[in-house]
């Protein structure tokens, strides 16, 4: 009777995991930053808090504010923390904040019939995070659920990490 072996994978299906499992922790590690952030200040009806040049705290109202780069943080919504845990403003639109942004969407969604689309269209990503950006400033909305929404992300990257590996 033949033996079934289970094919092994190819060098390429092979270097795509191992991609996808370095970006997953890059992922995690962005959104516990931007979970620490949040712990240390929250805000709503605005991106970030920081602290100006003569000390006096401004908001900026954008997350693509450039005033508040290099700036200490002391408080960031929900979409600020992570732009700021992944480089500031003039990384708002690199991968990893897109990304990122995207998983944080798919857990507050929390809809397991929904696929992970890591790179929706342009005008879709602008709406996960208009839709972030809205919960966040929702009148009930607590500093805490933020921060419980950020934990739950990053226990949704840790269990695709220990998928793939």
């Amino acid at each position: 009777m033949p033996t079934l072996l289970a094919a092994a994978p190819s060098p390429v299906d092979h270097d795509r995991r191992m991609a996808r499992l370095a970006e997953l922790h890059t992922l995690r590690d962005l959104v516990d930053a931007a979970s620490e952030i949040v712990a240390a200040g929250w805000v709503r009806g605005g991106w970030l808090v920081y602290v100006d040049e003569w000390g006096d705290r401004q908001v900026a109202l954008a997350p693509t504010d450039r005033r508040a780069q290099g700036r200490p943080v002391v408080a960031a919504c929900l979409v600020g923390a992570v732009v700021h845990a992944g480089g500031g403003p003039a990384a708002a639109e690199t991968q990893p904040v897109r990304r990122a942004l995207e998983l944080v969407w798919h857990t507050l969604a929390d809809d397991p019939k929904l696929p992970m689309r890591w790179c929706p269209a342009p005008d879709v990503h602008r709406a996960h995070v208009a839709t972030l950006a809205h919960w966040n400033d929702s009148p009930r909305r607590t500093g805490p659920e933020v921060h419980s929404l950020l934990s739950r992300t990053r226990s949704r990257a840790t269990r695709g990490i220990a998928i793939l590996r």
